[in-house]
């Protein structure tokens, strides 16, 4: 080769070598180039969406605003409180609400203490399954806290009358700090801090045909005659059908509570 080409040769090795760098270099610059437009945008869309640049700082708002917003019921009670008070006359709606309220909230602090006694009221079938949660979580080596309960809403979002009872069905809004822990005190599942928003269904019974019931549980929540002792087995009945006795009105206390689930 001669001279002329080796130096071409040279020229063009060193020109390669000398962009090799600066291709290198330009990528480099280009891609923090992009990644700050895109960097940019996201903090254009934190700021127009939550309020702050902050990508992670917008995400806390909106779980933390999520969390302080009530769960929505279904809400039927102007559809079946007539319905319900035409089977049984002396039903009172505020009272029933309150006593399914207070079941709830005494059952949540039931759990929480590990003390089944504490459930104010409910048949056998509530209380079992309240000890058998209980039981649960014992044998798992675990707490269940519910604190700083506070209820929202409750109304009434079923009525169902067959085999031989009628079941209210209420629906409860409700939030607390749920929080589950092992013996050692260490958090397993939820928060402290962030509340969780809830909602319960409470199933409240009555027995109107005690020879129609599935579950022997159920046999002692019918109301009798308080003179021949016969059971009473209309719904709202006013006279025993076998002695002709007057019956004094006692459905609002023959109402038991019988299931409590939370709500989907």
């Amino acid at each position: 080769m001669s001279d002329g080409g080796a130096l071409i040769g040279e020229v063009l090795g060193g020109i390669v070598c000398l962009g090799i760098p600066i291709v290198v270099v330009g990528s480099v610059f280009y891609v923090i180039w992009r990644l700050k437009r895109v960097v940019a945008k996201a903090a254009k869309l934190s700021e127009e969406a939550f309020g702050t640049s902050d990508l992670r700082e917008g995400f806390r708002q909106v779980e933390q605003e999520y969390a302080a917003t009530p769960k929505s019921v279904s809400a039927m009670t102007s559809l079946y409180l007539p319905k319900i008070k035409r089977d049984f006359p002396e039903f009172q709606y505020d009272e029933m609400k309150s006593r399914a309220e207070n079941v709830l909230t005494s059952y949540l602090l039931a759990v929480d203490s590990m003390d089944p006694g504490i459930l104010t009221e409910g048949n056998r079938e509530l209380q079992d399954k309240l000890e058998m949660h209980i039981q649960m979580l014992k044998g798992a080596g675990k707490r269940e806290h519910y604190k700083s309960a506070k209820i929202h809403r409750t109304e009434i979002s079923d009525y169902k009358k067959g085999s031989g009872r009628c079941i209210i069905t209420f629906q409860t809004s409700i939030q607390y700090y749920h929080t589950v822990v092992d013996e050692s005190g260490k958090l397993l599942e939820g928060s402290s801090e962030m509340l969780t928003q809830s909602k319960y269904n409470t199933d409240v019974i009555y027995i109107q045909d005690r020879n129609l019931v599935e579950d022997e549980r159920d046999l002692s929540l019918g109301l009798n005659c308080p003179n021949c002792g016969a059971p009473i087995g209309g719904t709202g009945s006013k006279v025993c059908e076998y002695c002709g006795t007057p019956v004094v009105e006692l459905n609002i206390y023959a109402w038991s509570f019988s299931n409590l689930t939370e709500a989907k």
